[in-house]
């Protein structure tokens, strides 16, 4: 995981702060405050959730899910991105980091659009499919556990509405994908998921060298 994009000198990331990124203030401060955990290398960069937002309001965006909310920064930039009567469907099992967002939820107005799930991501996906929410979302965020990512694709899929678009963080992990004696299970799973993505017919996909590495996948068809 990483809180900025590979690949980029300490100052042309600054360049690139200064230049292109108009970040919320309450979502500076919540950065601010995730930055004082020792895991706080969790949190999405600042030009990754300025562009998620970005990508949201270009798809039109009202309906999404997020699996994998952490203090819950990607939650704010994405409810900021919403129009008002828009929803996110926050997955997570952790109360004690997702409460430490909540607050700025709450403070930059946005709280009552931020649906938060504390239980594993995959019983809400299943119960959302079970009453009926195929096809019916825009938008799904996955941010979570490696070994999961491709049963919350699937499910993330199946929700998805057609030209509705899924982004996965994470891809790349750092570059360990590409080394041979990293042999760990969320590893080997990412670069299976990468795998099966890159065949996957039912989607458009682009692979983004942004963060950690930011795969895009728009479903093309039911």
């Amino acid at each position: 995981m990483s809180s900025r994009s590979i690949g980029l000198t300490d100052e042309l990331h600054q360049y690139l702060l200064d230049h292109a990124v108009r970040e919320h203030p309450i979502a500076r401060e919540l950065r601010a405050r995730t930055a004082e955990l020792d895991n706080a290398r969790m949190q999405i960069s600042p030009e990754q959730g300025q562009f998620l937002g970005w990508l949201l309001g270009t798809i039109g965006a009202r309906r999404t899910i997020e699996i994998g909310v952490f203090t819950g920064y990607s939650a704010l930039v994405t409810a900021l991105a919403l129009p008002a009567d828009g929803r996110v469907i926050a997955c997570d099992v952790s109360a004690e980091y997702t409460g430490i967002g909540q607050p700025f939820w709450q403070r930059a107005g946005v709280a009552e659009r931020i649906q938060l799930e504390l239980r594993p991501a995959l019983d809400t996906l299943h119960e959302m499919l079970g009453q009926g929410a195929a096809g019916t979302f825009d938008f799904v965020f996955i941010d979570a556990d490696k070994e999961n990512y491709s049963a919350y694709y699937e499910a993330a899929l199946k929700l998805l509405r057609v030209g509705g678009v899924i982004a996965v963080d994470n891809v790349l992990w750092s570059g360990r994908v590409l080394d041979s004696s990293v042999q760990d299970s969320a590893t080997a799973a990412l670069r299976e998921f990468n795998s099966k993505l890159q065949q996957d017919q039912r989607i458009a996909i682009s692979l983004l060298p942004i963060g950690d590495g930011l795969t895009l996948a728009r479903k093309l068809a039911k």
